[in-house]
């Protein structure tokens, strides 16, 4: 397929709740969408990265200017036959895993659409198991005001119909917080998820949370670290779990390598894509490393890859895969997802490529500024 056209969009939207980490409170999501053209096909992919550096050093702007003065250049009117020919033409920049995922999701988009079959069926050729058609789903839950505001969040959430919860942390809330919210919720699937905030220093903390029976506790430290983490490890009873530190394969077989954690969270933006994520997909399945698939805000477009990529066989752990109304009153692309409140499931879409479609009229509407390249 000759890559004919790209275009840009960069989108504002506003969130149906603030949302705060140890990073800050975001109250409106920025990312960038856009949509490679060939042969009559559209192919969609979501740039994650966000107006502030907080999770990853890149952000909206950042992947503007790499996408528009590098990546775009270096596939527009270029053959790719299969999606995994995209990561082999953005190898000569360095980094920018969030922008060259845009163009990685696109790809498998468009050629799951020529292909005649869903994202999730492409990604499952390699495996006589296929894929999911639902894939477990859980909610992550800012930090709230107070510890009973959280316990109401919690509760709501739990009406709603999920059965697995994720609370942010940070230094000062994070024990006493776990353990009302055991107290409170005691049959519940609870995880902690710290994004960095944490030295090796602090390792009491997590050990006074070993009697609370938590899912995992993700990210405790560094978000570059692998060694310290296997120094945490041994130290404590409650699975660790990494996910700003897997930024490829490799990291991910570096820290099986030294037993730096029990579990991996695999975003397909932060490892580059969804090529690169299948790839640590099967690391971890051939090693027995459950994994589960992370969350970043995103809209109907990530959020169809990350179900996609979640239906994969070694996926056992339910992801950060929300339902669209729990963060977008009226998302870009339909149709929405809805959760399955008596399994707290989401059904993996089933149309070709990533199986929705964006809203033209309401991506224009949030868009800030748009480009198109043509060959």
């Amino acid at each position: 397929m000759k890559i004919e056209q790209i275009d840009l969009y960069h989108i504002s939207q506003q969130l149906v709740s603030p949302f705060v980490t140890s990073f800050g409170r975001q109250e409106e999501r920025q990312c960038l969408l856009l949509a490679i053209k060939a042969e009559g096909l559209v192919g969609w992919g979501e740039c994650v990265a966000n107006s502030t550096p907080g999770y990853s050093y890149e952000t909206a702007g950042t992947a503007w200017q790499i996408l528009s003065d590098f990546l775009i250049p270096a596939v527009l009117g270029e053959d790719i036959n299969e999606p995994e020919e995209i990561d082999e033409r953005l190898t000569f920049v360095r980094g920018h895993p969030l922008a060259k995922a845009a163009l990685d999701q696109a790809a498998w988009d468009i050629t799951a659409k020529r292909d005649g079959l869903s994202v999730a069926e492409k990604l499952a050729q390699p495996y006589p198991e296929g894929n999911a058609k639902r894939v477990k789903v859980g909610v992550s839950i800012g930090i709230q005001p107070t510890i009973d505001d959280t316990l109401q969040v919690i509760r709501n959430h739990l009406d709603q119909g999920y059965g697995r919860i994720k609370l942010k942390i940070k230094p000062g809330v994070d024990l006493v917080l776990a353990r009302e919210a055991r107290s409170a919720f005691p049959d519940t699937l609870i995880m902690l998820d710290a994004n960095s905030a944490y030295r090796l220093v602090d390792a009491a903390i997590f050990q006074e949370m070993d009697d609370l029976n938590l899912l995992m506790i993700e990210q405790p430290l560094g978000y570059e670290d692998i060694y310290d983490h296997s120094q945490l490890r041994p130290l404590i009873q409650t699975p660790l779990c990494l996910d700003e530190s897997i930024h490829s394969a490799d990291d991910a077989r570096f820290a099986l390598a030294i037993g730096a954690c029990d579990i991996i969270n695999i975003k397909p933006a932060r490892v580059g894509g969804w090529t690169e994520a299948r790839k640590v997909h099967d690391l971890c399945w051939s090693s027995g490393m459950p994994v589960w698939c992370g969350g970043m805000l995103e809209t109907g477009v990530g959020r169809a890859g990350q179900l996609a990529l979640a239906s994969l066989p070694g996926f056992t752990l339910p992801g950060d895969i929300s339902a669209t109304e729990r963060y977008y009153h009226e998302d870009i692309a339909k149709p929405a997802f809805v959760l399955n409140v008596e399994d707290s499931t989401i059904g993996v879409p089933k149309g070709p490529g990533l199986g929705i479609e964006v809203d033209l009229d309401r991506l224009l509407a949030a868009t800030v500024r748009q480009a198109h390249f043509k060959n």
